[in-house]
């Protein structure tokens, strides 16, 4: 899609294999702006495809199982992954919704990642738009969560000590050939290699860019809320390793509609109250930046009509048909 890159510029880029095309917006501090400018890249990136009768759906798995061997791109370290990873890369034909958060070095990134550990799974949960993969339901609300945790570097990231404790780690795992390089650290939290930004990917690719827009704000306001809290002294909760995990796996399996663990107490309780305690949690950082209205919004329409992963399982209840449901993602992938 050429012509989609001379519009698009860096806003534009190929991933592992042929079948996915990743976006990108510039920094924004009012998203309003950032939501208009995902909406652009959206239109432009479909009418593109349109011309060369193709369609893009945002979901976080593939509906449909593809047609003969997976299509990878060309290049050497697309290559160098799939030499390593093997059957890892077969099966990664999966899209994810990254936010990054610049910020103000490389120490407030690792003191920022462990505030915000606790909260991947309700992230998890109110991002979820998997539940399909090559042709059935799984079963699961984000099956991208489930199958991108068999990477050896995935899933929630440790409690880092310090930054010379990250680059240690780093150095280690790549030694191991756990990771070809630092760019393949794939955990759910992770200062940016190349940006000083926090990068937060823990969610599954947004169905729609309202989806997109909640996520932004969310993890603003996390962001935000955790630096206050450094500022003032305040450690970061150590959940127990494979609590917090289970809770994680509990999230990608039920997202909303089901209960989710306590990492306080070890307890299930309704994910919607866990997803509400985030919300509560964050709103005087929501309420600073002008967006405590905008995610009060979007909380009631995801209540209404749930997830991504609600919305497909919706769609494909009313005929059983997977060409259904991909022509629905397809439509709400761009609205008008």
């Amino acid at each position: 899609m050429r012509e989609t890159v001379g519009q698009l510029g860096d806003r534009t880029g190929a991933e592992l294999t042929r079948y996915q095309v990743e976006l990108r917006t510039g920094p924004h501090i009012c998203l309003r702006e950032a939501d208009e400018q995902i909406r652009d890249a959206r239109r432009t990136l479909a009418d593109s495809a349109d011309r060369l009768g193709l369609r893009i759906a945002s979901t976080g798995t593939p509906v449909q199982a593809p047609t003969g061997p997976v299509l990878f791109t060309p290049g050497a370290r697309y290559a160098q992954s799939v030499a390593h990873y093997r059957a890892l890369d077969d099966e990664q034909v999966v899209c994810a919704c990254h936010i990054h958060v610049g910020m103000p070095d490389p120490r407030a990134a690792v003191q920022v990642s462990n505030h915000l550990r606790p909260w991947l799974p309700v992230l998890t949960a109110l991002t979820a738009n998997s539940p399909f993969w090559t042709g059935r339901d799984t079963g699961y609300a984000s099956w991208r969560t489930t199958s991108w945790g068999r990477w050896p570097v995935a899933g929630p990231p440790p409690y880092l000590e310090s930054a010379a404790h990250l680059d240690e780690l780093v150095q280690t795992l790549i030694r191991a050939e756990a990771l070809i390089d630092r760019a393949g650290l794939y955990w759910d939290i992770r200062p940016s290699h190349h940006l000083p930004t926090l990068e937060v990917r823990v969610a599954d690719a947004a169905l729609t860019p309202d989806d997109s827009i909640l996520l932004a704000a969310v993890v603003r306001a996390l962001a935000a809320t955790a630096l206050t809290a450094i500022q003032a002294g305040e450690p970061a909760p150590r959940p127990v390793p494979e609590l917090l995990r289970a809770a994680c796996w509990r999230a990608a399996r039920d997202g909303l509609s089901g209960r989710g663990i306590d990492l306080s107490t070890g307890r299930l309780v309704a994910q919607r109250t866990l997803a509400e305690r985030l919300l509560r949690y964050v709103a005087p950082a929501l309420e600073r930046h002008g967006d405590l209205g905008l995610v009060r919004s979007h909380w009631r329409r995801l209540r209404t009509v749930g997830t991504g992963a609600d919305r497909q399982r919706a769609a494909y209840q009313r005929r059983s048909s997977t060409n259904d449901l991909i022509d629905y993602i397809i439509a709400v992938t761009c609205p008008p």
